[in-house]
């Protein structure tokens, strides 16, 4: 039974890639958020 369960998980370069397409796309959303808290000017801001 978990010899079966343990061949359907993926690799750990499939893990690693599994990390990396949340942490990407949250890297880049954070960044992003923190460029326009910073960059914007005033009259832009959600007030």
């Amino acid at each position: 039974m978990w010899q079966m369960i343990l061949e359907r998980l993926p690799s750990t370069l499939g893990w690693f890639y599994i990390i990396l397409s949340f942490l990407l796309p949250f890297l880049v959303y954070k960044v992003n958020q923190n460029l326009h808290k910073n960059g914007d000017p005033p009259w832009k801001k959600e007030g």
